[in-house]
């Protein structure tokens, strides 16, 4: 399915990270925003409260956050491609809904300009701690898909992808950027809307009378029905059967829970996503992402002029995890060196995914500001003396 020229704004812009997410967010068909500003992420709901009158979207703001994301989940199964965004408390308010929207198998898109905390922290100022929130911040068994951008240009193109990942795997999907990337302005480059694919919602065909909104088949996705198609359907956060009436028992949550999880890890190979440079023959392999990613990149050059072999890897999606590929490089390297805005997240992935085969080294830094690169390069001399 091709995007919606109204919503497409094709040309060359140069757009801040936050405008670019709404521009992309166009682009993916969304039409209702709810929302709450708070910093760094308000340009984004500026942009689009902006906009939207263009292209015959429903912008709210909200009177919170959790209401912010109650709205977006309401308006989804109403037909809306729908999203929220937000920054620091306002994630920690929304994570409630998140599962909700989870539970419910909801097609969502959330994006978190992440800034220096915990609490109010750094309200301006960037920060990258909020990984381990995006994936399992709201309470029990679920997973969840996260991209994380670079640069204003994948903001918009993330953005989309988070869209189309939404719909096909029927789950709320995170956009995680950082306040550096939310306020750069760069050149963003946006293609006509017939070069833009969209991931289509996947609608139910049964008949009214046959119709059970959490049946599922082979790629364990339910097909969706949505408010005024004429059918009738139940919905509820409670542990649910096929029909989605509430069942309590543990019968039920074996059959739930597990499906909720498996629809995202067995598919992992269709969501991961990284790129990988130079990591043939490296002693020592950077692993970054965000504005963290940018500034490794210094580092790496710097290690280089001491011929030092350094190779980068740079995690475009952080959830689902690329843990074999992880793997299959920590066979052949002397070390990992995780650089990221934050004292160590990422960095348990990656010593877990290696498992002993190599060092696992992180290069942390506590927010506010981005890394010195000669303090990156100081771990990677580290990693490359590793015996």
């Amino acid at each position: 399915m091709k995007a919606d020229p109204t919503g497409v704004r094709t040309g060359t812009l140069y757009l801040d990270g936050d405008r670019a997410i709404a521009e992309g967010a166009m682009a993916a068909g969304c039409r209702f925003f709810a929302g709450y500003p708070i910093t760094p992420s308000t340009e984004c709901a500026e942009h689009i409260s902006e906009r939207f009158p263009e292209v015959g979207g429903i912008f709210i703001q909200m009177e919170d956050e959790i209401a912010s994301i109650a709205a977006i989940i309401g308006a989804s199964w109403g037909g809306a491609r729908s999203m929220t965004v937000t920054s620091g408390p306002g994630i920690s308010l929304m994570m409630e809904n998140i599962g909700l929207a989870a539970m419910l198998e909801t097609p969502c898109v959330v994006a978190n300009v992440q800034r220096g905390g915990p609490s109010t922290g750094l309200p301006t100022m960037v920060g990258q701690a909020d990984v381990m929130q995006a994936r399992w911040g709201s309470h029990g068994d679920y997973e969840i898909i996260a991209y994380a951008p670079q640069s204003p240009q994948e903001a918009f193109d993330f953005t989309i992808k988070a869209f189309n990942m939404a719909e096909k795997y029927r789950t709320p999907v995170i956009v995680l950027l950082d306040e550096c990337v939310g306020h750069m302005v760069e050149k963003v480059v946006i293609p006509p809307a017939d070069a833009i694919e969209l991931e289509p919602r996947r609608l139910t065909d049964a008949a009214k009378d046959e119709y059970l909104p959490y049946a599922y088949g082979d790629d364990l996705v339910p097909d969706m029905a949505i408010a005024g198609m004429g059918y009738r359907f139940h919905v509820t956060g409670l542990t649910h059967d096929e029909r989605g009436y509430p069942d309590m028992s543990v019968r039920c949550q074996e059959w739930l829970v597990p499906r909720l999880v498996a629809k995202i890890r067995e598919n992992a190979d269709d969501i991961v996503d990284f790129d990988e440079e130079d990591t043939d023959g490296a002693d020592v392999v950077v692993l970054s992402f965000g504005i963290s990613g940018r500034v490794s990149r210094m580092a790496i050059d710097l290690a280089r002029e001491k011929g030092i072999k350094v190779g980068f890897f740079r995690l475009r999606a952080i959830w689902p995890f690329p843990e074999k590929r992880i793997a299959e490089l920590a066979k052949k390297i002397k070390a990992f060196v995780v650089v990221e805005i934050n004292l160590g997240q990422i960095f348990y992935e990656v010593q877990r995914c290696a498992a002993g085969r190599c060092e696992t080294l992180l290069s942390p830094h506590a927010g506010g500001g981005v890394h010195d690169p000669e303090d990156i390069l100081k771990v990677i001399e580290k990693g490359a003396k590793v015996k």
